[in-house]
């Protein structure tokens, strides 16, 4: 699982350098972040650039990471590719998670 996490303090911002968030590695994807959010307990950022594809076990791993965070407290999907972002909008789940795109000094540390 290649996951790049920083602590800014105020929020966490977990970078994902995987291709695909699909059924070969949807569970472990998920409890690996699910142990990350869990013992940090902030606000989280998820920087998914380098993820090109996600299938419906790719989305439910971000609904039950989702559902571990106390109420109140954000999760700010960042960076989805058009394919990722499809997914989210064919299954209105872009109407229950914060999607937003990546600023210019984020696109330009690719």
């Amino acid at each position: 699982m290649q996951l790049t996490v920083s602590d800014t303090g105020a929020h966490l911002v977990i970078t994902v350098n995987e291709p695909r968030i699909d059924a070969a590695i949807a569970t472990r994807f998920r409890d690996k972040l699910r142990d990350i959010v869990i013992k940090h307990r902030k606000p989280v950022e998820i920087e998914m650039r380098a993820v090109d594809f996600m299938d419906s076990s790719g989305l439910g791993a971000m609904i039950a990471l989702r559902k571990v965070l106390p109420d109140g407290m954000p999760m700010i999907l960042r960076g989805l590719t058009p394919n990722v972002e499809r997914v989210f909008r064919l299954t209105r789940m872009d109407t229950v998670f914060d999607i937003r795109p990546l600023t210019e000094s984020e696109e330009q540390r690719e």
